[in-house]
């Protein structure tokens, strides 16, 4: 469904990123983490046709993004992480830009506003900055575009409301569908992101699937540091660890400990995780 190749790109005075190269495939939340300044930002707006990309570097649902075509315009949604507050009330927004999208399911729209406590004819000018996000996601969910890209979606959110995002878009995946997930929040997306996408300056650290990084990786506590552990956080009562897994052991994968120990060995994790 999309398929990059080779991508570069660069502003006037820096480079972002250079050759980067994968495919990514429907049914997926993606997550794409990486400290600020990688470019996470800067691909979602490759994708979404908002940033120009070298000739075919970029196909996205077998168009080039950065042509905008009609077609590829009504399957991609891109939500930043700062959206505008829209003049109007919520419902107004929605009816008005809805239509440009074919799948946009209005009924949809108002139940997942009702989930996150929004009254479709708030004002947006009088919601909180949380609550403008939750009315700009549930919109974004509603279009049912295939292909989603959210920036930095929990920014401004609450415990309860970062809980409640993770199970709306759980339940709103289709086989049909990408949705990418920009974040350096690696918490907020446990248990939700699937595969996971680890950008650095240099490019792709780390692309895998959290059954393949459980294969290769052993995380784990204890009350002393394990030298042979790849990375060691020290935690109340010992250390929270993470080692190559060469005895097999079963481990759920701490995304905050995975994400720390890829950047402190890159070369690692791109040798041992080789697509």
């Amino acid at each position: 469904m999309i398929h990059i190749n080779n991508l570069s790109f660069s502003y006037p005075k820096h480079e972002v990123f250079r050759s980067l190269t994968f495919s990514l495939e429907g049914g997926n939340v993606y997550g794409l983490l990486g400290q600020n300044g990688v470019g996470k930002t800067t691909l979602l707006k490759i994708l979404a046709g908002l940033q120009r990309s070298n000739k075919e570097a970029c196909l996205v649902n077998g168009y080039n993004p950065y042509k905008r075509q009609p077609a590829f315009l009504r399957e991609v949604y891109y939500l930043p992480e700062e959206p505008a507050c829209p003049p109007g009330t919520v419902n107004d927004f929605a009816r008005c830009c809805g239509g440009f999208y074919p799948r946009f399911d209005l009924g949809q729209f108002y139940g997942l506003l009702d989930r996150f406590g929004i009254q479709p004819l708030a004002r947006f000018k009088d919601l909180s900055a949380g609550q403008q996000k939750k009315a700009h996601i549930s919109y974004a969910i509603a279009l049912n575009t295939s292909l989603l890209l959210l920036d930095e979606p929990s920014n401004g959110m609450d415990i309860p409301s970062k809980s409640l995002f993770r199970s709306v878009v759980s339940q709103h995946i289709t086989p049909e569908r990408v949705l990418i997930i920009s974040t350096h929040q690696v918490r907020d997306l446990e248990n939700l992101i699937d595969p996971v996408i680890i950008l650095d300056k240099k490019g792709v650290v780390l692309h895998a699937t959290i059954e393949e990084i459980a294969q290769k990786l052993y995380f784990f506590r204890d009350v002393d540091e394990d030298p042979s552990a790849l990375y060691a956080e020290e935690v109340p009562a010992g250390y929270s660890m993470v080692r190559s897994n060469t005895a097999h052991h079963d481990s759920k994968v701490d995304l905050e400990i995975l994400f720390n120990a890829a950047l402190l060995h890159r070369d690692w994790f791109t040798d041992h995780f080789k697509k």
